[in-house]
């Protein structure tokens, strides 16, 4: 299910323990402390966490009821008779590590209701959430001096569909002696497991009730039924055409609201003044709670059904896998009420993309580039409207700082995100990419997808002047557009594209000789082998799955990052 992520914890701990104390009491760190352990207490101290806490944090009330916390409950209540009287606990908590059962007890974690770094500093539930693997920490790894006596592994809860994080099943017990797997390790991997599995079933009879809701909501091929949780949406031909973005926004929220207060919702939803139409709600109810809501719309008289935009041509132009992986990715993300992150190189249409998003072409537009400080984001967001923010990369410290704080308490918010790697992240904009992991898309570099470039000139071409025919391309002209790397990407072929259309005056199609310098005389690469080939499609492939990170690509391929650059430059050049 997952693979392990160790702390880096063995027969060092001894002096582990000085050298915390003297990263406590300001004074230098020997050279053979881990990076990730010196990186974790900084952490700690930036979030004004104090060593000496007396008290875990009371922190806000747990949550009564959730579907997690449903479906782990009798898993956990089977398991945790396994822990025995040996001072062992077994931990539930959601993905904002908010504690949300336990069984068992040991010292030190009595009452513990948050274990999130901002509360407690450096702990395996946290490394794990922010990992996506299992985790371990050991005594002096821990930030707290009341956990020094502590080893806790803790393994992730992934959504049976869509694979983001739901929460963590810890194991703590005294402190383990040797190298991991801590002794629980087992336990923990069993329990998370058998809770995924319980979601699992419970998902696809909740998707079962909402299908059945439609079904006899719908009967008749000209009512307008939409049925909503917020995730996934059902609609009719009907209401497809009558929904605006912001209506169906709207009554997305109206069906988040409803799950989440687990009470009836009002007869009418209340949508924008011009949604041409009205919207009569009831709750679907499964297994004593609400999952989601039908709506039944009715047009007002003499109001013109509004048009819906489409995702425009350019956008969505191109046949290649790559691509169209990554739109199909977009377009099944943006249905459900999260953040979603787009990143790629720049030129690749990240900001178009987003606009075609459902709720993008609706969205509030911030570029950090411009205004780092973001000082409106927060009010937009809060309020349940979306935001597209632009640039991620240009954030100010501060500006990172804020949203991942404003992330923590709004999890569900409408922010569309576009994010260029270049150079490496600090920790705050790194913390703030990692939370958005789960949820992220790359979109291909045009380099990686030259088949599509025939799709997209009739697309990006100008409409011509009037008496002039449309502008068409020799097959060697076509070749050099194919064969050359595109470092602007889509951008700089749209660029390339508007240029001839504006100052070419020969009639017939484009020739090679036409075209800039360096797209007629291509790129000076070497011919790769078949072995370089292969090794060339595993790297681009690890690059994507982790969202263009190239260190964590090189980690997960078991190279170097020095390698991992000069073999991408080599492919390049």
């Amino acid at each position: 299910m997952t693979t392990t992520q160790h702390s880096p914890s063995d027969p060092a701990l001894p002096p582990l323990r000085l050298a915390r104390e003297r990263f406590l009491t300001g004074r230098p760190l020997p050279d053979d402390v881990p990076d990730e352990v010196v990186a974790a207490w900084r952490r700690a101290r930036f979030f004004g966490v104090p060593h000496d806490l007396k008290e875990t944090t009371t922190g806000p009330a747990r949550p009564q009821e959730s579907a997690l916390l449903g479906a782990a409950r009798p898993v956990l209540e089977r398991i945790a008779p396994a822990l025995g009287a040996g001072g062992s606990v077994l931990i539930l908590t959601d993905h904002r590590l908010r504690v949300l059962w336990t069984g068992g007890s040991t010292p030190g974690l009595e009452l513990c209701t948050d274990l999130s770094e901002q509360q407690v500093g450096n702990n395996s539930a946290a490394l794990a959430v922010r990992t996506r693997h299992r985790a371990e920490v050991h005594g002096p790894e821990h930030f707290l001096d009341r956990w020094q006596d502590l080893s806790a592994v803790s393994v992730p809860v992934l959504a049976p569909e869509s694979g983001q994080v739901l929460g963590t099943v810890t194991v703590a017990t005294g402190l383990c002696g040797g190298c991991p797997p801590h002794p629980g390790a087992a336990l923990a991997e069993a329990a998370a497991t058998a809770v995924e599995a319980a979601l699992l079933a419970r998902s696809r009879t909740a998707e079962r009730a909402l299908l059945d809701a439609y079904r006899r909501a719908a009967q008749g091929p000209d009512r307008a039924v939409a049925v909503l949780d917020g995730r996934n949406r059902l609609l009719s031909a009907v209401a497809e055409r009558m929904l605006s973005p912001q209506a169906l926004a709207a009554l997305e929220r109206t069906a988040v609201a409803a799950r989440h207060k687990n009470n009836p919702v009002d007869d009418t939803a209340e949508l924008p003044e011009d949604a041409g139409c009205t919207a009569q709600v009831t709750p679907v109810w499964h297994e004593g709670a609400v999952i989601g809501v039908v709506a039944v719309l009715h047009p007002l008289a003499d109001a013109a059904v509004p048009s819906v935009p489409r995702p425009s041509t350019t956008t969505l132009t191109g046949s290649s896998v790559p691509w169209r992986h990554a739109v199909a990715r977009a377009l099944d993300l943006a249905g459900s009420r999260e953040p979603l992150l787009l990143t790629g190189e720049r030129g690749t249409g990240k900001t178009t993309l987003a606009r075609q998003l459902p709720g993008g072409g609706a969205a509030w537009v911030v570029d950090a580039a411009e205004d780092g400080q973001l000082d409106r984001i927060h009010s937009e967001l809060v309020q349940g409207r979306p935001v597209l923010l632009r640039h991620a990369e240009r954030l100010t410290q501060p500006a990172v700082a804020a949203l991942n704080s404003l992330l923590d308490t709004y999890p569900d918010a409408l922010l569309l995100v576009t994010y260029t790697p270049g150079t490496p992240p600090g920790p705050c904009l790194q913390r703030l990419l990692d939370t958005l992991a789960a949820r992220s898309v790359t979109l291909p570099a045009l380099r990686e997808r030259p088949e599509d470039i025939r799709e997209l000139l009739p697309a990006l071409t100008p409409r011509p002047a009037p008496g002039r025919a449309p502008l068409t391309w020799t097959l060697d002209a076509l070749r050099a557009l194919e064969q050359y790397p595109w470092p602007g990407n889509v951008t700089e072929l749209a660029h390339v594209v508007r240029t001839l259309t504006e100052v070419r005056r020969a009639s017939g199609p484009v020739r090679r000789a036409e075209l800039p310098d360096l797209v007629r005389e291509g790129p000076a690469a070497r011919h790769l082998s078949a072995m370089e080939h292969a090794e060339r499609t595993t790297i681009l492939d690890a690059l994507r799955r982790h969202g263009g990170n190239k260190a964590r690509t090189a980690a997960a391929l078991g190279i170097g990052r020095a390698t991992l650059y000069r073999k991408l430059r080599g492919y390049q050049g």
